[in-house]
């Protein structure tokens, strides 16, 4: 059985690309040092942003409708970095940027090392920077005896 060794990319669409461009330069380059591209597919341009691990593509979406974290579909994206300091200094750097974040903060309700900031892209994808988790670690390095 072939296993899935993780997320290859993401697509976003949103209802104005040149504001999510704007955006996601801010936080995927300015702060999280994502590397960003452009193309174009079947007649409509895409900007994608990568790391080496995945990448993240917004494109023009096709209707008008808000975006609703509760309706089928998209809640949220999270994005992990490796400390607790890291989610600190990514909370602190979007708001330098002009983003609205969240203070990071432990949120043991989740799990009891459980570091997150928190914030919205321009159509109301709310987005989320946590840190990699002991448990998360175990998993990885004892799989498959986790």
């Amino acid at each position: 059985m072939p296993e899935v060794i993780g997320f290859d990319h993401l697509y976003l669409s949103v209802s104005d690309l040149p504001r999510a461009e704007a955006f996601y330069d801010r936080a995927m380059i300015g702060v999280l040092g994502f590397r960003k591209n452009t193309f174009t597919l079947h007649g409509e341009s895409h900007v994608q942003y990568y790391n080496r691990h995945f990448g993240v593509v917004i494109r023009p979406a096709r209707s008008a409708s808000a975006h609703d974290a509760y309706a089928p579909g998209l809640h949220h994206v999270c994005l992990r970095v490796e400390t607790v300091d890291d989610v600190i200094t990514a909370s602190r750097q979007l708001r330098a940027a002009g983003i609205d974040a969240s203070e990071a903060a432990l949120h043991p309700g989740y799990a009891p090392d459980y570091w997150a900031t928190y914030f919205s892209d321009p159509d109301g994808i709310r987005l989320e920077i946590t840190n990699y988790r002991t448990e998360r670690r175990a998993r990885h390095d004892h799989w498959p005896d986790a």
